[in-house]
């Protein structure tokens, strides 16, 4: 039983936090519910739930992330198909709600791999090698695509500075 309460500790403690990382990673707050809920469901199915894990919310945080990449793979791979079998039709996504902020329309409209750097970095205090264990990817390609991302949000939104701190930029925004 103490499994349960384990589990439940960590969803109280983590679950909203883990919602707004993956909501800016996905820029779709109910595909970021689910893919939390998926994680917290793989957790609930491990024989000893968090047992052998340092880190409970960065192990719920990397399956989330892993299961969100599946999905784009995909819906890549789907709309590939779709384009194929109806080569006449247009696939036309609908544009952003009102409700949107400009940094998670800017988010969205930057590369996925951007995004999911600025996003592991910035939202969910990850350091570049924790990044990197995360993605599976050299430290040295997550630091490029900070940088590249950093550039990319520059362009979109009014008064960034990239070379700024994020700190400074919450008191001028």
């Amino acid at each position: 039983m103490s499994g349960v309460s384990e589990l439940e500790g960590v969803y109280h403690a983590c679950y909203r936090r883990l919602v707004t990382q993956l909501y800016a990673f996905t820029t779709d707050l109910t595909e970021a519910q689910d893919v939390v809920q998926e994680a917290f469901a793989r957790a609930a199915a491990r024989p000893g739930g968090f047992a052998g894990i340092d880190n409970p919310e960065a192990w719920l945080r990397t399956v989330a992330v892993n299961v969100v990449r599946r999905r784009w793979r995909r819906r890549k791979l789907l709309d590939l198909i779709l384009l194929r079998e109806r080569a006449g039709q247009r696939h036309v996504e609908a544009g952003p709600s009102p409700e949107r902020t400009d940094l998670t329309e800017a988010l969205d409209a930057i590369p996925r791999t951007y995004r999911e750097v600025i996003v592991l970095h910035y939202y969910a205090d990850l350091s570049v090698e924790e990044i990197a264990a995360a993605l599976g990817v050299p430290g040295g390609t997550v630091k490029s695509r900070l940088s590249r991302g950093r550039a990319a949000l520059a362009q979109r939104l009014p008064g960034y500075s990239p070379a700024a701190s994020p700190s400074t930029q919450v008191r001028h925004a």
